[in-house]
């Protein structure tokens, strides 16, 4: 039998988040993954340990992004969610756009969340996503598309951009994905049933 592991680093304060009441969301990722987490409380180092004999029953890399997404400041629930079969994380670094500047930083997440989490919110609900904004990082769990407008969108203000214009473009998305799943719908109906 092999066993290979792979290391994430995680800040002290989301170690709780990730061991869970009782262990109890340490043993569920460990359980879904089939892998074994040891949790450094200290240093928060977490190894993700497998068998590579049988990485067909378990998914050390699904374990990984779980452990990132509750790193980067989702709830354990919430990053759950990227056990469904076709949710990403996408992570941006907020440094990109601020520069060294903690005060630009601040501005730039503060103008991320919106006034008591209102733009955070709106942008989550218009693309389907959950949004975590933590430390220097905003980081996005959704399908690939989805997460993708929503990341469009928040790099949209993240760079100066208003939220009108975010807002707009995540509406075109919306009014695009309703518009296909409709043309889908017909075209799946009997030929006589079809409305032209």
């Amino acid at each position: 039998m092999g066993f290979s592991s792979q290391s994430v680093k995680i800040p002290i304060d989301r170690v709780g988040a990730l061991v869970g009441k009782e262990g109890m969301v340490k043993s569920e990722i460990e359980k879904r993954c089939s892998v074994s987490l040891e949790i450094d409380g200290e240093s928060g180092d977490v190894r993700v340990t497998y068998d590579t004999d049988s990485l067909k029953e378990g998914d050390p890399f699904k374990a990984q992004e779980v452990v990132t997404a509750i790193a980067r400041g989702f709830s354990p629930q919430r990053a759950f969610a990227l056990f469904e079969e076709n949710k990403v994380l996408l992570t941006i670094d907020l440094r990109q756009y601020s520069g060294k500047s903690e005060n630009s930083l601040a501005r730039i997440k503060s103008r991320l969340i919106g006034s008591d989490g209102k733009a955070r919110k709106l942008i989550e609900q218009l693309s389907g996503t959950a949004i975590s904004i933590y430390g220097h990082t905003v980081s996005i769990i959704g399908d690939s598309g989805k997460s993708k407008v929503a990341e469009d969108a928040l790099v949209k203000i993240a760079s100066g951009g208003t939220h009108k214009a975010a807002y707009q473009m995540l509406q075109k998305y919306r009014s695009k994905q309703k518009l296909d799943r409709l043309q889908l719908w017909e075209s799946q109906k009997p030929p006589e049933e079809r409305e032209y």
